[in-house]
């Protein structure tokens, strides 16, 4: 016959009255956590998703400038006197351009990357149970004033761009008043 106890006496002298099918206790907490900690990580996933809209932008602008940049480089052999003025003054607003789009760049990527730090430490606290809390939060702060310093960047590079391109007064003839 049966050798110990029936299975509902083990279960009671353990405290565990769970259906025989029913996953355990600590399966259920460890799925919960993962799924708290993947509603945690969404939030800087969805900034990823506008960095990279940035980055799009920015690399289009910065291609633009390029394309604009080896018109010049063309004309500055082909130019003499105050043409050829023009064409260094355009070059060295085209030089600064550059210079701000592509510091722009690189502190959206090692935002990006910061970001990408943040979720990955948050996954692996939650799955060693090792406190990384300061951590992901000094590396998203980061990120963000990464971020927002790669937006002043590409603020200045507009502002320059804008200045630049001022249209000369003797062409928008206001003597001739509203149109």
């Amino acid at each position: 016959m049966a050798s110990g106890p029936p299975a509902a006496i083990n279960r009671a002298k353990t405290g565990s009255f769970l259906h025989p099918l029913a996953e355990p206790a600590g399966a259920r907490y460890a799925a919960v956590m993962i799924a708290h900690t993947i509603q945690l990580a969404l939030a800087p996933v969805f900034v990823l998703v506008a960095m990279g809209n940035i980055l799009n932008l920015l690399s289009t602008r910065l291609g633009r400038i390029v394309d604009r940049a080896r018109v010049l480089q063309q004309r500055h052999g082909e130019t003499s006197g105050s043409e050829h003025d023009m064409v260094v003054i355009e070059m060295r607003t085209i030089d600064v351009r550059i210079r701000l789009i592509t510091r722009a760049i690189r502190n959206l990527v090692i935002s990006g990357l910061m970001i990408g730090m943040t979720v990955a430490s948050l996954f692996v606290e939650e799955m060693a149970s090792y406190p990384l809390e300061p951590v992901a939060a000094l590396l998203f702060v980061s990120a963000i004033a990464l971020l927002m310093w790669a937006l002043v960047q590409f603020l200045r590079e507009t502002r320059v761009a804008a200045e630049s391109l001022r249209i000369p007064e003797q062409y928008l003839e206001r003597h001739r008043g509203k149109l």
